[in-house]
């Protein structure tokens, strides 16, 4: 497994470079929060919990834009 770390934080940093900062709002904060709290629940759910995150934060903000 630490031999994948190399490459999820290469190809977490390059969908971070595509992305634009209107498809980000939301998504970063919520990702950082949502992979703290996989990271806690236990190994391996770190990813799944920042995706989660970034999908719930940008919902969010899109929402409090609309508001």
């Amino acid at each position: 497994m630490k031999a994948c770390a190399p490459l999820v934080m290469a190809l977490a940093g390059l969908s971070l470079a595509v992305a634009g900062p209107a498809e980000a709002k939301g998504c970063l904060k919520g990702a950082a929060v949502g992979a703290v709290g996989g990271h806690m629940v236990g190994k391996g759910h770190a990813l799944a919990g920042a995706a989660a995150g970034c999908a719930i934060g940008h919902h969010r903000a899109a929402k409090q834009h609309r508001a």
